[in-house]
């Protein structure tokens, strides 16, 4: 699928950085991101040459700004996917992201990436579209595991009871709710958002007060 240009073509043109961004195909090679531009796309002259019929000619191209990688559609036909999502603007991409042109997947690797011990999960949420990412993957969520999380999203770092949790998220049940309600619906939730369940990390239990989510 990648021609053997491409190879020819990175080993003309490494720089003096002693790391550079890449990216991998699935045979295991890497295409490093040397230029300021690097192009992929089925025409000869790119920088990352897959030779499919569903990549266009200048499918995508990955920018180099600063220490800065930005992934961007080129007006494909089948457009540009990263991490399982279309792309529909130029993102900035990130250690590990997978970017998939046509039916070729690639992964990004950045070795200058700083590593912490522990690692908190990246949470985002956007309530209006409905969307919930952890580590910029989508996560599906029932309705009220949703309400809940935004919910919580609406106060982070701040602790809220199972009183006003009851309240926000079961508010067709004006009796109120039951603790293990609740209780069950926290734990679903930290088996979509937490690496391990078993040692939450966004989503805290504040003994005797109630829940947090951290930011």
């Amino acid at each position: 699928m990648l021609t053997e240009a491409t190879n020819l073509r990175r080993f003309r043109s490494m720089t003096t950085r002693k790391h550079t961004p890449k990216l991998t195909d699935p045979t295991g090679r890497a295409h490093a991101l040397t230029g300021e531009v690097s192009r992929i796309g089925r025409a000869v002259e790119n920088e990352i040459v897959v030779s499919s019929k569903r990549v266009s000619r200048e499918h995508a191209c990955v920018r180099r700004e600063g220490w800065r990688a930005i992934l961007e559609d080129l007006g494909s036909a089948n457009g540009t996917f990263l991490n399982g999502e279309r792309l529909s603007e130029p993102m900035q991409l990130r250690d590990g992201d997978q970017i998939k042109v046509g039916d070729v997947q690639f992964v990004f690797h950045d070795p200058d990436v700083t590593y912490q011990d522990s690692v908190l999960p990246e949470l985002e949420m956007d309530v209006p579209a409905g969307l919930v990412r952890v580590n910029r993957q989508l996560v599906e969520l029932a309705p009220k595991e949703f309400d809940l999380l935004a919910f919580l999203f609406s106060r982070t770092g701040l602790v809220c009871s199972k009183d006003a949790i009851g309240t926000a998220v079961w508010p067709e049940y004006h009796d109120g709710v039951y603790d293990y309600q609740i209780e069950n619906l926290v734990r679903r939730l930290r088996t979509k958002l937490e690496p391990d369940p078993t040692n939450p990390q966004l989503l805290l239990t504040v003994r005797g007060r109630g829940y947090k989510l951290v930011g």
